[in-house]
């Protein structure tokens, strides 16, 4: 039904919009990911064999996220330029113009995925859906008469951006113009390299009601509802903020690539930090196992993940790139913060927690990642923003 998200991240936490991972906040589409994966293992978990000596793992029960960095932000006992030589021109970074503008649609999409949750106090009944809207809807799919799977909200409504084409062929188009209350149907073909064999090129019947309109948020709304979280005080500072958290997620790739392009690694990296990495995603499965109340292999062999893997050791090793990858990424960045000079102490993350991420206050984030981690995550913002506020546009 929806256009597959790409989210730049790694381990799950690392380098995304910092005001949804650590509100907790997180998108429709992710969601929906998330409760599907559940489910099936679930599923899964009811019938797996949990006889499962994994005692070798017993130690993430008191695994923590900032295990692997110090009061600085820097990984622990690691120098970056031991590791990475940064290129003199390392700053000099040339990037699409296009990155750094920022549409209503664009602001809409960041609004719905952050706050329309407590956005629905005052739904929009009384007029028709336009473009840019934000509305919740229903909808049950069928092809040819006949329902097929996956294809229906179950009554549970969607959140949708009207004009974020987030959804296949013009099915947003056909919302427009439509009342709050009214149902209808939306005819729309699917791509023929869709992801489904069953649906790929086939016209489908989506019957759908439209059951509200979000409002956009006031003055009032941003009082009352974010205020005293993120020290934000009206629409117009909301906007402004949106608007640069968009500019940081747009440009954050093409400037790490920039800057990687142009870096070279040692041939052997960290192996404390290669190891902090292995048990970010250990500590994952055992989080899951722990919820479903099954082992850790039947976790790595439900397919959640992806693929399905015969043991942990084979899901470990199969990720070894990945690791390697977020070891990369953090001893580069770190090496730009050495370059220029940059720590992230407790005075730091007192003065720029708030600016970078919109929230007041971090005490209850670091009950569940630790202080050193938050202090990680903003050395490498304001690393990459120093280089933002730098690049030229082609």
């Amino acid at each position: 039904m929806k256009k597959k998200n790409l989210y730049r991240c790694a381990a799950g936490v690392l380098a995304v919009s910092m005001t949804a991972a650590l509100a907790g906040c997180s998108s429709t589409a992710e969601n929906e990911s998330t409760a599907e994966s559940a489910a099936a293992t679930e599923e899964t978990a009811s019938t797996a064999e949990t006889a499962v000596d994994e005692s070798a793992y017993d130690y993430l029960a008191s695994f923590s996220y900032s295990d692997g960095f110090d009061e600085n932000g820097y990984l622990k006992g690691v120098t970056a330029s031991d590791y990475v030589t940064l290129a003199d021109d390392y700053a000099d970074i040339t990037i699409d113009a296009a990155l750094g503008e920022v549409s209503d649609i664009d602001v809409a999409q960041y609004i719905c995925d952050n706050y329309a949750s407590v956005l629905t106090d005052e739904q929009v009944t009384d007029r028709a859906a336009a473009s840019g809207d934000i509305v919740n809807i229903d909808y049950i799919g069928s092809v040819d008469g006949v329902e097929f799977d996956g294809g229906s909200t179950q009554g549970q409504g969607a959140n949708l951006v009207l004009g974020s084409q987030t959804y296949i062929d013009d099915f947003e188009d056909q919302i427009v113009g439509h009342m709050p209350g009214e149902t209808f149907d939306v005819t729309v073909t699917f791509p023929e390299n869709y992801g489904s064999a069953d649906l790929a090129g086939k016209e489908a019947v989506f019957n759908t009601t439209l059951n509200y309109i979000f409002p956009e948020p006031t003055d009032e709304w941003v009082q009352t509802n974010l205020a005293e979280t993120t020290g934000l005080e009206d629409a117009a500072s909301l906007n402004a903020f949106i608007k640069k958290q968009i500019t940081f997620n747009n440009q954050y790739n093409d400037v790490y690539s920039a800057v990687y392009d142009k870096a070279t690694f040692a041939e052997e990296l960290p192996e404390s930090a290669k190891e902090y990495f292995r048990n970010v995603l250990l500590y994952r499965v055992y989080s899951y196992a722990q919820n479903y109340g099954t082992n850790m292999t039947t976790i790595v062999s439900s397919g959640m993940f992806g693929t399905s893997y015969a043991s942990i050791e084979e899901y470990i090793t199969a990720a070894e790139s990945s690791v390697n990858a977020m070891v990369e990424q953090v001893l580069l960045l770190q090496a730009v913060a050495e370059k220029q000079g940059l720590k992230c102490d407790t005075d730091t993350l007192n003065a720029q927690f708030t600016t970078q991420f919109g929230l007041k206050d971090y005490s209850s984030i670091t009950t569940l990642y630790g202080e050193n981690y938050i202090k990680w995550q903003l050395l490498d913002s304001l690393a990459m923003q120093n280089l933002m506020d730098n690049v030229k546009y082609a």
